[in-house]
């Protein structure tokens, strides 16, 4: 086989939306693991739905997955002229022709053709007539389906699917006004890019009959189809807004990182073995289409969660540093100063133990990122009585000559709490909303050692008052 082309083919009427993002993530794995090629095609024929901000949203959302692409994107309504073309070409051929039935006389032919309990598929009187008898009137471009025998797709997923000929009607490749519908652009651009595999939802599949007549009526290969099944929600219901059907770019400002939303979404519907976390490299290492199942994948924001939190354990310090900074632009927050970013590398590993999207990771690092007087937020704020700031006072004394490092602020603390006869817990829990004001934090001993003594010490005195 010649090198293999796949392509992600959006119509650019909103966001990027996550089946969409799946749909596309397959078809760059999979050309990523063959060395083949990834092209990006807006379908933007439909100029009443069409917006440029929508195309740059699409464009916008790819970026953010680390989806890139190959060669320039390719708009499909630059190319009508020559889906037109082949329309004609057809019509030459006797593969098409020319339906001059009015709006009125098809819905009157599907009416009574329901009436008699006959399946409402519209059966033109224009397909065999002698074109002498045309009228001077506006008419649509039909294509010539079969009326007996079989059409079968072999699909890599979702295996040999056939339709009786008799079930497929005259799609109508041209409109009465020119234009080129959406089956007959498909086709003619997937053919003319070089398209190897056909890589979509599965709610595609019976266009994928209906477009095979397309490619037979033009002598051209037919690409490899591989129909995938589509996203549900955790109830098993089709996926809708209340499940998470958001667009990629909501995922991205509740701050999941990129390569998280990869390994998730890769998992719905592919597996390999019983591994659930990997790394890009390796879901392209390890792609392939007969890894794909048949049964609708189910999203579950849990296991999303879970997947995100392990990235970002996984993640170097320096990238995680990058994927922090780029979070903060994009939701406009003020840049992180040069002691600010020494900061988070220096405690990266304490505050990213327990978070799972970027945001956690902001709150965990409130320590450095705000300012004193650190008061305790409505969580931490009992934390705080009379006689724990007593205790707090008796504590200061205490550290105010020790050596500033892990092991004797430590042994300082627990030698304390012993003397007061008091559990660590009891000691390190006031101690920490003294430190950051918050109930949660990375290890109270090794934010005192990033903060250094004479900054600890000040939060301290201010928690004593």
């Amino acid at each position: 086989m010649s090198q293999v082309v796949t392509r992600f083919a959006p119509s650019p009427t909103g966001y990027l939306h996550i089946g969409g993002a799946r749909t596309a993530l397959f078809n760059w794995l999979f050309a990523r693991n063959q060395g083949g090629k990834f092209f990006l095609r807006i379908e933007d024929t439909d100029r009443k739905r069409y917006t440029p901000e929508a195309a740059d949203a699409i464009l916008d959302g790819m970026r953010w997955l680390g989806l890139d692409w190959d060669d320039e994107p390719v708009s499909q309504f630059s190319r009508v002229d020559r889906h037109a073309e082949v329309a004609l070409e057809m019509l030459a051929k006797g593969a098409a022709y020319k339906c001059y039935s009015t709006k009125e006389e098809i819905d009157a032919f599907r009416n009574e053709a329901r009436a008699a309990k006959r399946p409402p598929l519209f059966r033109s009187p224009w397909r065999d007539a002698d074109p002498a008898t045309a009228p001077d009137a506006p008419f649509v471009v039909r294509l010539k389906a079969p009326r007996q025998g079989k059409v079968t797709i072999e699909d890599q997923v979702q295996g040999s699917v056939t339709w009786k000929g008799e079930t497929l009607d005259d799609m109508i490749l041209l409109r009465s006004d020119g234009t080129p519908t959406y089956m007959l652009a498909v086709v003619v651009d997937d053919h003319d890019m070089g398209v190897t595999h056909v890589i979509r939802g599965d709610d595609h599949l019976t266009n994928a009959a209906r477009q095979s007549l397309i490619y037979t009526a033009m002598g051209w290969d037919l690409p490899i189809y591989a129909h995938i099944p589509l996203i549900y929600g955790p109830d098993g219901a089709k996926l809708s807004k209340r499940h998470g059907a958001l667009g990629v770019e909501a995922y991205r400002d509740m701050g999941y990182l990129p390569e998280a939303m990869r390994n998730y979404l890769a998992r719905l519907g592919w597996s390999h073995g019983d591994d659930d976390f990997f790394t890009t490299e390796q879901a392209i290492d390890w792609f392939s289409l007969s890894n794909v199942g048949k049964s609708p994948a189910r999203f579950d924001f849990k296991k999303l969660a879970n997947l995100s939190g392990q990235h970002i354990r996984a993640t170097e310090n320096e990238n995680l540093l990058r994927e922090i900074e780029k979070y903060g632009a994009s939701q406009h927050m003020t840049p992180l100063t040069d002691k600010q970013r020494a900061m988070f590398i220096s405690g990266m590993d304490g505050i990213k133990e327990r978070a799972k999207v970027i945001p956690e990771l902001f709150e965990m690092a409130y320590y450095f990122l705000g300012e004193r007087p650190f008061f305790p937020d409505e969580k931490a704020g009992h934390f705080l009585t009379t006689v724990s700031r007593g205790m707090l006072n008796g504590l200061t004394s205490r550290l105010r000559d020790a050596s500033w490092n892990l092991e004797k602020l430590e042994e300082i603390v627990r030698t304390f709490a012993e003397a007061e006869d008091l559990k660590l817990g009891k000691v390190a829990q006031p101690l920490r909303v003294a430190l950051t004001g918050r109930k949660i934090s990375p290890s109270v001993f090794e934010m005192m050692v990033q903060l250094g003594k004479e900054e600890s010490i000040a939060r301290l005195e201010d928690a004593s008052r």
